[in-house]
Parts: structure tokens; C-alpha cells; sequence
């Protein structure tokens, strides 16, 4: 087995668990399968870093003291808000030659500076989407997923879905088994999809200023598997089709629809992790209907059919 050198990159104000979240599921990997992996941490001279939280992380070395690796790893964290003129530098001569190059949150900003996203498909932490893409516009920034593979490129949103990635690349270089070993150790999910969505249908919209739609909202959550039609959430709501659709997607950022999609697609999920319950059940609890239906949501949305889905989030669950 060819032993892999994660080299990742420190900078003052760093996020300490975009370094530490991937740092232990690479390490946790090394102990199962000796040599599988040589973990490096590198800053510019070698100087002790301070992160964003206060926390002082002394590098193993200075970066230019470093080979290329096979994976170069770039965390996020207010540091990125700022310049680095060197960094970017280094980063555009040596983030080619790395085998895998790979951002947690903000990370990505550092890899659009130095050019290496141009023309990718990338993500990053939902608050900065938006800028990325207008500083960036040469990169593709999706908002939703919680990582996103595009060649040998990974970017991942926010914090801890840095763990998530680096689960998946534990489990691409090694094995299943390794990654879910890695998972459990650290109390976390093996793993969730890289498109899931980085917040639920609650988070990712906004809360209606007004009353009967703020109700609808709490209706549609609780109650998935009833007609959630435009034209019954309007009745509920006292307004025409018209006006609701309008006013809903005014107020939430989201078309009643898609909001509905969301909430089911959750519901679904919850039930697939925590209970036992057969798909056929689940999807009429989720308001799809038929399995055949969910299955369809599922794959679109997540890349994966429900009885996979279970299979990552547990293993030892029956399929049914």
C-alpha cells in the first residue's frame, strides 16, 4: 500500500476544526493501516499559528522545507478575509503538483485567489457563496452540498463537514470498513452524502414575517405526508393560489414547493437514521407516496437510493 503525505496548510487565523476534524480521521486511518498515511501541518517559515478561536498550533515544518504531497489540505477561517500575497504565491506553484487538493470552508477562498478553481465546480461555507462567486466568477460555486469532487479538486463547506470529506477520501484510498471504524471512534456518521444539503429546509429558508404563513410553515414540518398542494397550503393560509405562491417564496426565499421537497425529503432521512421502519412505511409517512417516488427524491437530491442511504448511516439496519 503506497503510504500518502497529507501536508495542511497553517495560516493565522485559522479554524482549528477545519485542521483538527480531517487531521484525526487521516490519523485515526494511519493506526488501523500503518504507513497508510504521513500527516505534515506547514506554515510559512514554520511559525506557530494562532487560530481563529485563540489557539496556538506549532507547524511540523515551514512550507517551502515541505516535498509535494499527495494531499495538499487547505482549512478555512477568518484568516482567509485577509490578503496573503506569499501564501497565494505558494499555493499557485505548489497546489498543481499535489495529487489531491483539497479546502475546508473558507479554504476555497485561498484556492480562488491563487487560480486553482478556475473553471471547477467548488463549494464553500454557505455564508460565503456568494462572494466567492462574484469575486470569483471563473469557479462554479454550488451553495448546497456539503462537499464537492470535481477531478482531483474536494471542497467541502463548513467545519465539520471537513470530516465528512475526509471520511470519503479515507474510505476511496483505503477501504469502507477503515472509514466507518474512523467514524465511530470519533462519534459521527459514516458519512453523509457529499450533495446533501449544508442546512435543513428550516435554516435554508427564512422565517415569514407573517403569521399564516410562519403557521403553514409549522404545518408543512409536521405534517409531511398531507396534501401540501399550493392550493391546499393556500386555504390554510386564507389567500388565493396566486397571492400565497407569491407571497410565500416573498417572505421564505423559496417557492412553496421547493419547500415542501425539502421538509419531505428530512422527514424521510430522520426515519431512514432512526428507526427501523420499511421504505415502503416511510414514504407514505414522508408524503412520497410510493417507494418508487422517494426513491426518485432521493436519488436526485442525494445521489443515493433510500436503502443505501440507511446502509451509510447504519450498516446493521435491515434494507426492508
Amino acid at each position: 500500500m503506497p503510504q500518502r503525505t497529507v501536508l495542511i496548510v497553517l495560516f493565522d487565523g485559522v479554524q482549528s476544526l477545519d485542521v483538527t476534524g480531517p487531521l484525526e480521521v487521516f490519523a485515526g486511518a494511519e493506526k488501523q493501516w500503518p504507513g497508510s498515511y504521513r500527516i505534515r501541518t506547514a506554515s510559512l517559515g514554520g511559525a506557530p499559528v494562532r487560530t481563529s478561536s485563540g489557539l496556538t498550533l506549532v507547524p511540523d515544518a515551514a512550507l517551502t522545507a515541505e516535498p509535494d504531497p499527495h494531499t495538499l489540505l487547505v482549512p478555512g477561517g477568518q484568516g482567509t478575509r485577509l490578503p496573503d500575497p506569499e501564501l497565494t504565491e505558494w499555493l499557485r506553484a505548489h497546489g498543481p503538483r499535489a495529487e489531491r487538493l483539497v479546502s475546508v470552508c473558507t479554504g476555497a477562498v485561498r484556492l480562488a485567489q491563487a487560480g486553482l478553481l478556475d473553471g471547477r465546480r467548488a463549494t464553500t461555507h454557505w455564508a460565503y457563496c456568494d462572494s466567492l462567486a462574484r469575486n470569483h466568477p471563473a469557479v462554479d460555486i454550488d451553495p448546497d452540498p456539503i462537499y464537492v469532487r470535481d477531478g482531483h479538486i474536494a471542497t467541502s463547506a463548513g467545519v465539520t463537514s471537513g470530516i465528512d470529506l475526509a471520511l470519503a477520501l479515507v474510505e476511496e484510498d483505503l477501504d469502507r470498513e477503515t472509514a466507518l471504524t474512523v467514524a465511530r471512534h470519533l462519534v459521527v456518521f459514516l458519512r453523509r452524502p457529499g450533495n446533501q444539503a449544508q442546512f435543513s429546509a428550516q435554516l435554508a429558508a427564512q422565517t415569514a414575517r407573517r403569521e399564516p404563513l410562519r403557521e403553514v410553515q409549522r404545518w408543512i414540518t409536521e405534517h409531511p405526508d398531507a396534501d401540501l398542494s399550493v392550493e391546499a397550503l393556500a386555504a390554510r393560509a386564507l389567500l388565493s393560489p396566486r397571492h400565497f405562491a407569491r407571497a410565500f417564496h416573498a417572505e421564505t426565499g423559496m417557492t412553496p414547493g421547493r419547500y415542501v421537497d425539502r421538509v419531505r425529503l428530512e422527514h424521510a432521512r430522520r426515519l431512514l437514521e432512526d428507526t427501523v421502519d420499511g421504505v415502503e412505511e416511510i414514504s407514505r409517512a414522508s408524503g412520497y407516496g410510493t417507494p418508487e417516488a422517494m426513491r426518485r427524491a432521493f436519488v436526485k437530491a442525494l445521489g443515493a437510493a433510500p436503502a443505501e442511504y440507511r446502509r451509510r448511516f447504519r450498516p446493521t439496519a435491515p434494507a426492508r
